[in-house]
């Protein structure tokens, strides 16, 4: 009994953490993103520019998170998110010092360093939230990316109040960097990666490769990806050119843009909060449907108003529809324990590689449509294939030992990651 509530309290604790690191990584993404007409302004960019650069900066990020569930088992979850959190930090200042130098090449540089800090943190997380989810018995992967969502929302609200205060990019941006980046570590001392995390020695790793290659040739694995892929891009394309539509289709000023970036992710952490009832009640199925249906209501609305009332609504709309597309395709990834790292890895590379698409192809498409406001349009295919996939999400039937009971006969030393 003593061993299981000692369980119970290295759970809560872990996911307490875990939530505050998903909530300060909100705000350290999303207050740069609220700066990206002074950043695109200081660096004389076009959107297509702006799109070139955040694609070629965006490849190292794409090796490192294809890689990450190899150095996760190798290295384990807890070096893997401490170097990321040092790269990711190093690299956000030095996108606020190319910004402030008006070097489009320094810039560039940054966002391929703070990419590949973003990559190996985003792997660990999500693994972590996901065996989280399974010691606690119920859904609650929604919580930790409402965190975020929190964390977006604060951060756009810190981007618009800094760009209203005459804050320089580069200032905002070293100060978010070093605070977060600390927070980051002394997370992860207080105990963020549970006891028992998958590890391997070297000569097991090389017996565990092919498992770890072969989801990617699973068919229900398959088909979850591309909900978590829709999931992503959608997101992703609304945090890089959401603000900036705004700013360009209706002539707001920027701080304007901040906030109506704030009202999308606003929406979506309201959905994630409360979600997890939502989805106890209509079940995984229902609630992937009901949510790109959303999602593509609020999409069409946003890219074909005039009116920039009905705009901010359908900007709501697609939040709400956006919010718990991407946490239940995790925890889908996760119903199997024997190779649910791998899995769950696979969701956030492919949510990775959407979210590095995103930018480049709305850049592309601006120049063709005469800005991003329409382009944002093409956002709704993806989420088309994310609601004829939903089926797949439904929890496998296959009764599964509780997790809880297992970690809770894991020695009290913590194997090494």
């Amino acid at each position: 009994m003593n061993r299981a509530f000692l369980a119970l309290a290295v759970h809560e604790r872990a996911r307490l953490l875990l939530i505050g690191v998903f909530g300060i990584s909100g705000v350290m993404a999303f207050s740069w993103l609220a700066r990206i007409p002074s950043v695109r302004d200081q660096l004389s960019l076009t959107p297509a520019d702006l799109g070139l650069i955040l694609l070629v900066g965006s490849i190292g990020a794409l090796v490192t998170v294809f890689s990450a569930p190899a150095l996760l088992t190798r290295f384990g979850s807890t070096r893997v998110f401490a170097t990321g959190a040092v790269v990711n930090t190093l690299g956000f200042i030095l996108i606020g010092a190319g910004t402030a130098m008006g070097s489009s090449w320094v810039f560039g540089l940054a966002i391929v360093i703070n990419g590949i800090g973003g990559s190996l943190l985003t792997v660990p997380m999500n693994v972590e939230s996901a065996r989280i989810e399974q010691a606690h018995g119920r859904s609650v992967i929604p919580h930790f990316h409402a965190a975020f969502s929190a964390g977006a929302v604060g951060g756009s609200i810190l981007g618009a109040v800094a760009s209203s205060a005459g804050v320089p990019v580069w200032l905002q941006f070293a100060v978010v960097a070093i605070a977060v980046g600390g927070l980051r570590l002394a997370a992860l001392r207080a105990g963020l990666v549970m006891p028992g995390a998958p590890a391997v020695n070297a000569g097991a790793e090389a017996a565990k490769a092919p498992a770890v290659l072969s989801v990617w040739r699973e068919p229900r694995a398959i088909m979850i990806g591309v909900l978590a892929f829709a999931a992503a891009i959608s997101e992703g394309a609304a945090n890089n050119w959401l603000s900036l539509a705004f700013v360009d289709g209706f002539g707001a000023t920027e701080a304007f843009g901040g906030i109506v970036l704030g009202v999308f992710i606003g929406t979506m952490t309201i959905v994630r909060v409360f979600g997890s009832r939502a989805i106890d009640g209509l079940g995984r199925v229902a609630s992937v449907q009901l949510s790109c249906i959303l999602a593509i209501a609020g999409l069409a609305a946003f890219g074909l108003s005039d009116s920039p009332q009905l705009a901010l609504v359908g900007v709501a709309l697609w939040g709400s529809g956006t919010a718990l597309c991407f946490p239940l395709a995790v925890a889908a990834a996760s119903d199997e324990p024997a190779g649910a790292q791998a899995r769950v890895s696979m969701m956030a590379s492919l949510a990775s590689v959407a979210v590095m698409t995103a930018a480049p192809l709305i850049g592309v498409v601006a120049v063709a449509f005469g800005g991003p406001q329409h382009a944002l349009l093409v956002v709704v295919v993806p989420l088309v294939a994310g609601l004829l996939v939903a089926g797949r999400v439904a929890p496998l039937l296959a009764p599964v030992a509780n997790p809880l009971l297992v970690l809770a006969e894991v020695p009290e030393h913590v194997p090494a990651t």
